[in-house]
């Protein structure tokens, strides 16, 4: 996705917190009619790691988030600073 797509796009959030990240994780799974369980199935993890990720534990590791986004087809984008030198 190019940098012009991703402006034009009104589907993105500002994560400032994993209760943000859960949350986002929690409607996305349940808009796609899938359990704890069956997420759990196609991720390879667990239910507990799952629950703990959506209600927001700020320990989960970042390689398992990442599975995690990837099963519910969620993409993270990072956006560095604006250079303000100029």
């Amino acid at each position: 996705m190019t940098p012009n797509t991703i402006e034009q796009s009104a589907a993105f959030v500002r994560m400032d917190d994993a209760l943000s990240l859960g949350r986002l994780v929690r409607r996305v799974r349940k808009s796609q009619g899938l359990s704890l369980e069956t997420l759990a199935g196609l991720c390879g993890l667990s239910m507990r790691f799952l629950s703990e990720l959506e209600n927001g534990r700020e320990t989960c590791s970042f390689v398992r988030i990442m599975r995690v986004l990837d099963t519910l087809g969620i993409e993270l984008y990072a956006s560095p600073p604006e250079d303000t030198t100029t």
